[in-house]
């Protein structure tokens, strides 16, 4: 223990500096300090191993299989030999438990081995065994001597997250795993327990000490699931509980505007709405109305997949805001999207006689000039554009409604911004996207959001068929093409560019062009790639829309772009360099009209299981939803944020892709605890307030030791 008179030292234990732990000291602490951010007892406790390697068992040689992973024997070093020359030098030891003989094998450190091995005698190796050319042998294994605390196996060897550096200066998983046994033997007095008694025993969870002991040195695999299970379900509560805090500190704290007349909103729908709305639209309407009613200010995630209706109910709501002299805005991330929304919404608004306006980075002086003088005045009602909108010189008469679509390209500070364009009461926000987000991974990103779903497209749509080909099958594809084309529809051919700076990709595209433009040369094509000027972009997308091209050959870059109903084909070459709701967000850009529409994934013979199942499932379904579990499960949730999200990066024992049925548990026993006791005064609630108060203002991890 640290002596609490040393001034430089926390005298609270988990933020003593690391180099006072035994067996660290000051140099290994600058090297865990500079690779993996160790710097106090904190940290490490919260190193946690990302696997563990059975040491409990030892096989034999004569019973080894290919099968095995990895495989502990006990034997003796017989002797050992360097073979080859230059880089293919290696050193060969040959190894023996009296059922077999197993070859040791080394490419690197060939000089420290010949030195320190000792022949005769008796050693642990661990390693992948491999047999080729009628023997056994294992390539770099890990060998110790045998010692009377090894001899008999029987333990669980945890496997940290390390750099290249940490294994050249001799610093492994075995040493890492010495630390920490060296910590927790000093802990155990100062880990509180930081969850209520009765969710302790209803749910019949282990202590947080024999949690934190049994994750990094497990006694046995039966303590270790225990252990992982203990410390993702206090992960997860903490994370929810400050979720849920927010939420409710919103529909108690910040009061909204009340919108109670329709008037408007019933016009529309009486009059003026072309089409029915599907059951999802008027469900999702409903909740929102309820929100906008109460007196408190909504904050709303709508989901829907690409051409659900989402812009419909988008303009419904801005007309509850409009029936009670609020003003609206939509904020979009691209001007090209912004366009399309206001097209889209200037039809309706025409109708009714609301005055519409678009602003963005490439409007005119003196058409911003009109437009900031009619906001001030309200005589304009609706504002739609880009990041434009945050500017400090757009200021509203009364802005009661702000909608922020594909709301993941956007930052809290941005939306922090719209919400101070009205200074005497926050208006209402709605945000949308149209990438489906899977349960677990909603309420983790957008837990402090009421959700709202639709999940059913629009009567009359057809679902798009999507088909595999190869390579091979070019020529054929290109045929089905020239059919489609003489029926009057227009193609996307889509080629990848996972990088703009990178010349092979843009050469990808170049080269497809070509080759578009020599198998079709009596068809007008376009492209679009992300290294064109925003005016050429724009002409382009331009040429596509009003159809005197009929092949737009592109990049990603219309991956949310604009609504060309005649476009009926999206082909996407090389598709297995594509994530899944990549691929689906794409395959989106058609099926927007009533005829039927196709998608065809093109990719090499050659693809990954992975490829496989990714390709195999945009061919069977077209629910955004199902995909996105899929992808979930292939990706894991840090890929499919996009953006490190507040709420998803602190997670440091939960795996969301896997953890679902926990989360769920987790956030109920939150939830009920923040309406039963919202200010944590009963008893049972202290482990929670000590916790949190226990808690550094600058940490964002809840699961931390207190």
């Amino acid at each position: 223990m640290v002596p609490e008179t040393n001034p430089s030292v926390s005298t609270r234990f988990f933020d003593t500096k690391i180099e006072l732990l035994k067996g660290v000291g000051p140099q290994k602490a600058a090297l865990l300090n500079e690779e993996l951010g160790i710097f106090t007892f904190g940290d490490l406790i919260q190193h946690y191993p990302f696997r563990h390697e059975d040491r409990t068992v030892f096989h034999q040689i004569r019973s080894l299989n290919e099968q095995l992973s990895a495989a502990q024997i006990r034997g003796r070093l017989k002797e050992w030999t360097t073979i080859g020359e230059g880089s293919k030098k290696r050193l060969v030891a040959y190894f023996t438990d009296g059922t077999g003989l197993l070859e040791l094998v080394w490419f690197q450190s060939i000089a420290w081995y010949q030195k320190n091995l000792r022949a005769n005698t008796e050693y642990i190796v661990f390693g992948k065994p491999l047999y080729f050319g009628g023997r056994w042998s294992i390539t770099h294994p890990e060998i110790e001597l045998v010692t009377p605390e090894n001899e008999s196996g029987g333990y669980w060897q945890p496997i940290y997250p390390l750099t290249d550096k940490l294994r050249k200066r001799f610093v492994d998983s075995r040493s890492l795993s010495r630390m920490v046994r060296n910590l927790l033997e000093i802990s155990r007095p100062h880990i509180r327990e930081s969850l209520p008694e009765n969710l302790v025993t209803k749910y019949r969870l282990i202590s947080k000490a024999d949690a934190l002991w049994n994750f990094h040195l497990p006694q046995s695999q039966q303590w270790l699931h225990q252990a992982q299970r203990r410390l993702k379900f206090e992960e997860l509560f903490y994370n929810q509980f400050r979720l849920i805090k927010n939420k409710l500190l919103h529909k108690t704290e910040y009061p909204g505007m009340v919108f109670g007349n329709a008037a408007l909103v019933k016009t529309f729908y009486d009059r003026h709405l072309p089409f029915q709305l599907t059951n999802a639209q008027i469900r999702v309407l409903h909740e929102i109305h309820e929100d906008l009613k109460t007196g408190k200010q909504m904050n709303r995630l709508l989901q829907g997949d690409v051409g659900s209706g989402k812009t419909i109910v988008a303009f419904i709501t801005m007309l509850f805001a409009l029936d009670n002299d609020a003003q609206a805005c939509l904020m979009a991330p691209t001007e090209i999207l912004a366009d399309q929304h206001y097209q889209g919404l200037k039809k309706f608004a025409d109708l009714l006689g609301v005055h519409i306006a678009k602003l963005t980075g490439s409007t005119k002086k003196k058409d911003r000039e009109i437009i900031h003088k009619q906001l001030l005045d309200g005589s304009l009602h609706i504002l739609v554009g880009t990041h434009a909108l945050i500017e400090d010189i757009v200021q509203f008469k009364n802005l009661g409604l702000c909608i922020i679509d594909e709301q993941h390209r956007f930052g809290v500070a941005q939306r922090a911004k719209l919400w101070a364009k009205n200074d005497r009461i926050y208006p209402h926000m709605l945000v949308m996207t149209a990438t489906p987000i899977p349960r677990t991974l909603a309420m983790t990103l957008y837990g402090d959001l009421d959700i709202s779903a639709i999940n059913e497209l629009p009567v009359g749509r057809k679902p798009i068929k999507t088909v595999h080909r190869y390579d091979a099958h070019r020529i054929s594809v290109f045929g089905f093409l020239r059919e489609e084309i003489a029926k009057g529809r227009q193609i996307y051919l889509v080629y990848p560019l996972i990088e703009e700076s990178e010349k092979m990709d843009l050469k990808d595209l170049m080269d497809g062009y070509e080759s578009v433009s020599r198998s079709f040369p009596e068809v007008p094509l376009s492209i679009l790639h992300g290294k064109m000027k925003s005016q050429d972009k724009d002409y382009e997308m331009g040429r596509f829309v009003r159809g005197e091209t009929k092949i737009m050959v592109a990049t990603t870059v219309i991956e949310v772009g604009v609504n060309v109903p005649n476009a009926s084909v999206m082909v996407i070459e090389n598709a297995e360099r594509f994530g899944l709701s990549q691929l689906h967000q794409l395959r989106g850009r058609v099926g927007r009209g009533a005829e039927q529409s196709y998608c065809i994934l093109i990719t090499d013979y050659k693809i990954s299981k992975d490829t496989k199942l990714r390709i195999e499932t945009l061919c069977r379904t077209n629910d955004g939803f199902e995909i996105a579990e899929v992808d979930l499960q292939l990706r894991g949730p840090g890929d499919m944020s996009g953006t490190q999200q507040s709420g998803l990066v602190d997670l440091l024992v939960a795996n969301l892709a896997q953890d679902g049925e926990i989360l769920k548990v987790a956030r109920s026993c939150a939830e009920e605890i923040l309406t039963e006791d919202p200010d944590l005064l009963q008893p049972v609630n202290q482990p929670i307030r000590t916790h949190l108060q226990n808690l550094r203002t600058e940490e964002t991890n809840w699961g931390r030791i207190s």
